[in-house]
């Protein structure tokens, strides 16, 4: 066969398959280009999920006729003035989009100039470029999309549901709103999840409330600002307490210079900064936006400009890591607040559920109530001489005669008034009531003291009077050999004992008097887990992990005062106190007004 040159129109559509390979691929590349225009408002609308019909109309700078009838010619572009493909400052660049979408579409753009007195208008059909007539237009630029696809059935045939193709469009146009709050979006149509988002004013304020917006309203009363540099490199947004976090990674918003990117080094990055405080199934919520110089990044590596390529992809990865990593330990115990709302949640769904069920009836009360008032005297009864006789000991029984500190009530996590069920802590604060799981809590406490220790001059260990043996399977001891000198690290120093078994002979000081035999079980099962893949810290602290949890207080042990008072002290001065070694809350917190709404005297 003879080598022959393809026909334009061909080659554009060739072109559209790689870059428009769907109606929110279309949507992202007209929005991108209202915003390079320098565009305050953008409004999307869209129908049949995009596919009848997509229109994206913006107030930006416009169009003059010559820069219209040029603007659908394939590779022509007014974002890069001196053709320098690494200096990029702008989303836009390549020049395909608008050619590309008129080879599968029916095409109609009207601009004006704002210092023009009329518009111009073009129309592209099946890549036929029609004649630039004087139009009726506003300022900036409005373009329509029909039929897209329809010049190119086979691409019809691979796209989804009008429904999924809309939510598509959505998500790629609520990620654009997020890394510019300055701009006013809007999105109509049928399954897209309509929103009008107004400008927001420049600076953390406004980006906190557009998050607020996207990532929904508890996101903003549960996030940490973002502030890092290093080398050139400036990352900068916030993030989400460890405690908030979603069952998959939609919630995780980022850019490097305004752009959204979904770049694998980026969102491996975030994971390894959560890693030690999200459970392993769950993912944070939060946006960065990484600031750099255009040169020190290649955003011209994917065709949807979805990926980006840095020069130096370890600084950046640390940069990521530190960042969120400080902010997180800055954050010391707090744990997020929708976790005392569900607690509430809980309970007026049990009261509303009035005597049906296994649910405990209500009470009728007269209408006229007054629920302010102090409950009348004859309510008073004699104190039963039987609680007298429970152990003093007993935090469940009478931890209302150990007096609080003066100041205890007004610290963060308040003084310590009751043990429930020998497992959680009740605790009152000035303005309401804190829950506290002991074993969670203490667990969270001993990881961070034994990671605290292998910083700063290795863990101490303790030598065994007699060295225990612990038999096990021949693969696990295998596995626990191999890992002998890290395992000695971290203050558990074993050595082979025939086949299937091992010998303890020191183990972590923190640890002294635990169930070793369990332990070494433990972190054999943790080794096998984590496998040999991912850094030595990141092992290092999965076995950390596992220790902690042997010598942490278990639930069923009953607590003195004196004692719970002390766990709420080291849990406010102690990073990441707010959730355990897994990732879930050591804490809830519960408003005194909310009770009060709950009980109707509000």
């Amino acid at each position: 066969m003879t080598v022959r040159r393809l026909d334009p129109v061909l080659v554009d559509r060739i072109a559209a398959g790689e870059v428009i390979e769907r109606p929110a691929a279309a949507v992202k590349e007209l929005v991108e280009n209202a915003i390079d225009a320098g565009a305050r408002s953008v409004a999307v609308a869209i129908a049949g999920g995009g596919r009848e019909l997509i229109r994206v109309v913006d107030d930006g700078a416009g169009m003059t006729p010559q820069d219209l009838e040029l603007a659908v010619e394939r590779h022509a572009t007014s974002k890069l003035p001196d053709g320098d493909l690494f200096a990029i400052r702008s989303l836009g660049f390549r020049g395909e989009a608008l050619p590309s979408i008129g080879s599968v579409a029916r095409l109609s753009i009207a601009t004006r100039r704002h210092d023009a007195p009329q518009g111009c208008g073009l129309v592209v059909e099946a890549g036929e470029k029609g004649v630039v007539r004087p139009v009726a237009a506003a300022p900036g630029t409005r373009i329509e999309v029909s039929d897209l696809f329809v010049f190119t059935p086979a691409r019809l045939k691979f796209l989804k549901s009008d429904r999924a193709e809309a939510q598509a469009v959505s998500e790629m146009l609520r990620r654009l709103a997020i890394a510019h709050p300055e701009i006013r979006f809007s999105l109509e149509g049928e399954h897209a999840g309509h929103f009008d988002w107004a400008a927001e004013p420049i600076g953390e304020e406004g980006l906190l409330r557009r998050l607020g917006r996207a990532l929904g309203r508890d996101f903003p009363e549960n996030a940490l600002r973002i502030d890092a540099e290093r080398e050139g490199f400036r990352i900068s947004g916030f993030a989400g307490l460890p405690t908030f976090h979603r069952g998959t990674s939609a919630g995780v918003h980022m850019s490097v210079n305004g752009r959204p990117v979904r770049d694998k080094l980026l969102l491996s990055a975030v994971r390894g900064a959560y890693a030690d405080v999200v459970p392993s199934d769950r993912h944070p919520v939060l946006f960065l936006d990484i600031g750099c110089d255009p040169r020190s990044v290649d955003v011209n590596v994917h065709p949807a400009k979805s990926e980006v390529r840095f020069r130096d992809p370890a600084l950046v990865r640390g940069l990521v890591v530190s960042g969120l990593k400080a902010a997180l330990a800055a954050a010391g115990h707090r744990a997020t607040t929708t976790g005392g709302a569900r607690t509430l949640d809980a309970f007026r769904a049990v009261l509303s559920m009035g005597g049906t069920g296994n649910a405990i009836p209500r009470p009728s009360f007269p209408e006229t109530t007054n629920w302010g008032a102090s409950p009348p005297s004859t309510y008073a009864s004699p104190p039963q001489a039987g609680f007298s006789d429970f152990a003093a000991s007993s935090a469940d029984a009478r931890a209302h005669l150990a007096e609080p500190a003066p100041d205890a009530l007004d610290r963060p996590l308040g003084a310590a008034r009751a043990q429930l069920h020998e497992t959680y802590i009740v605790a009152q604060t000035r303005e309401g009531v804190v829950i506290i799981d002991q074993h969670a809590a203490h667990e969270r406490l001993v990881y961070e003291r034994l990671k605290a220790e292998r910083a700063r001059s290795g863990i101490a260990r303790q030598p065994l009077l007699l060295p225990e043996v612990v038999e096990l399977d021949p693969v696990d001891a295998d596995r626990l050999n191999a890992a002998a000198g890290e395992l000695e690290s971290l203050g558990l120093v074993l050595e082979p004992f025939g086949p299937g078994a091992v010998l303890v002979r020191e183990a972590p000081a923190q640890l002294a008097g635990g169930n070793l035999q369990r332990l070494v079980r433990d972190v054999a099962d943790a080794l096998a887990e984590h496998g040999t893949t991912g850094s030595l810290e990141r092992r290092l602290d999965h076995v950390l992990a596992t220790m902690a949890c042997h010598n942490s207080v278990r639930a069923g042990r009953r607590m003195r005062p004196e004692e719970m008072d002390a766990l709420l002290r080291e849990m406010e001065v102690t990073p990441n106190s707010g959730q355990c070694n897994h990732g879930r809350p050591t804490y809830v917190e519960l408003k005194l007004s909310d009770i009060e709404r709950l009980f109707g005297r509000r």
